[in-house]
């Protein structure tokens, strides 16, 4: 596993070759272009289910496969990523992580004449290469800069990620959603060789834009293999005063810290995997599926406008205070669109968005707070939480089937719960460094 120093003990030496580098903004910088990436490759995902949905007529469970696949690999991935980032660095690893997600765009060709199992697995190789930028990234982040403000700056640069989650449902609703969508009795009443054909026909929107996105990806790989990026060293000393062979698992805070990822990605991802389908609800607002897709860039862009507010918050309130406020919000909101319709129902799930902002990056940098030289262990059981995208959104489709989507949303409001005793219980991390890492 990759080996970071800790993000408040002062031992992580950047060692960069050329002095104008003294300056971590062009490192964030480039980092951040990852972010962005991530964003809309993750977001594609919530145009692409209830596409294949009404493709292959599918329950909500058989549809949450692709998150399951999707977020499945950063519990399968997370751990190898790290040994192969912990041998080959962080920057040729974020270059492995690009082609690796570039090959998993380019299957989507094939998948787009074949069937569902290998649309399954070409999300599953492009999440492989994004778990494997996250595995980097992330710590990266947390160590370009002062630890009391790591929250903020991981922040800003999940703004961006939101950024390309804002922009991908939109854009794939227009190259993805714009054919017409036929009804499960519609599709029954048609002839078999009829059925193959709108098959084949609307499977095949996906390979313009997925064999663009592959090319992108190598694109960018090819310009980060050759940025010059300062090397993250932990010094020898950091090793042997925080660990003495104490497991990661040892810090209460990363461990809560992890369940809080596992249930905030798996709530995030819910709403977001059924919102289409949730403003097509006759009794919500009835939308098109390609209609729909504009308002889930509202939802993701609500993220991306928190995140730069939060930036400029979180300097000064406290990171657990404003992850607890959040939490509080979303769970207001959630009630508000089960218990509700029409317009209000719809708004106040959009809305989560919003309250959705800072939760990743603090809960992250939160849960590594004074890991030391365990850091990069820390990172990668996160990652690995990240899962909770897989999880929750196939429970949540289990009870979308039995009891109705409306009242199904009840399951990521149970995961917000967690996050609002989570930002509680250590809203005065900061206050006192000189306390033990455990808590």
């Amino acid at each position: 596993m990759a080996n970071l120093a800790g993000s408040t003990s002062g031992v992580v030496n950047d060692a960069v070759s050329d002095q104008t580098s003294k300056s971590n903004t062009t490192p964030l910088v480039i980092v951040t272009i990852l972010f962005f990436m991530w964003g809309l490759l993750t977001s594609l995902n919530d145009v692409l289910i209830p596409h294949l949905k009404a493709i292959y007529t599918l329950s909500y469970v058989q549809a949450m496969l692709v998150q399951f696949c999707f977020f499945g690999a950063y519990f399968i991935i997370s751990w190898p990523a790290g040994m192969l980032i912990k041998r080959i660095g962080y920057q040729r690893g974020a270059v492995t992580g690009l082609v690796i997600a570039a090959s998993g765009c380019a299957l989507f060709y094939p998948a787009s004449t074949s069937g569902y199992a290998v649309f399954l697995l070409a999300f599953f190789v492009l999440a492989s290469g994004i778990t494997i930028l996250q595995v980097a990234a992330n710590p990266y982040v947390t160590v370009l800069g002062d630890a009391k403000t790591a929250s903020s700056r991981l922040t800003l640069t999940q703004a961006f990620n939101s950024l390309g989650t804002t922009i991908a449902p939109a854009l794939g609703g227009l190259l993805i959603l714009s054919g017409a969508v036929l009804s499960a009795e519609q599709f029954a009443a048609m002839p078999a060789v009829e059925q193959a054909a709108h098959k084949a026909k609307e499977a095949a929107t996906v390979q313009g834009p997925y064999l663009a996105l592959a090319g992108a990806l190598l694109l960018l790989a090819v310009l980060f293999a050759f940025a010059r990026l300062p090397k993250i060293e932990h010094s020898d000393s950091a090793s042997t005063s925080n660990t003495s062979g104490q497991s990661v698992f040892a810090h209460r805070h990363l461990v809560l810290g992890a369940i809080g990822i596992f249930l905030y990605v798996g709530g995030e991802v819910s709403i977001g995997s059924f919102l289409i389908n949730f403003l097509g609800e006759s009794q919500i607002a009835a939308l098109s599926a390609a209609d729909a897709a504009h308002y889930v860039s509202y939802y993701w862009g609500g993220a991306m406008v928190g995140r730069f507010i939060g930036f400029a918050v979180m300097r000064y309130v406290s990171p657990g205070k404003a992850l607890a406020f959040n939490a509080a919000c979303s769970m207001a909101l959630i009630l508000t669109a089960i218990f509700s319709q029409g317009a209000v129902a719809m708004w106040a799930i959009i809305a989560v968005g919003l309250c959705n902002s800072i939760m990743f990056p603090t809960i992250f940098s939160m849960a590594l707070h004074r890991l030391g030289a365990l850091t990069g262990q820390g990172s990668g059981v996160l990652c690995m939480a990240i899962v909770g995208g897989a999880i929750v959104p196939f429970a949540q489709g289990f009870l979308a089937d039995h009891i109705g989507l409306q009242m199904s949303f009840c399951i990521p409001a149970a995961c917000y719960a967690f996050i609002l005793f989570f930002g509680l219980k250590y809203a005065g991390m900061y206050n006192n460094d000189q306390q033990s890492t455990a808590a």
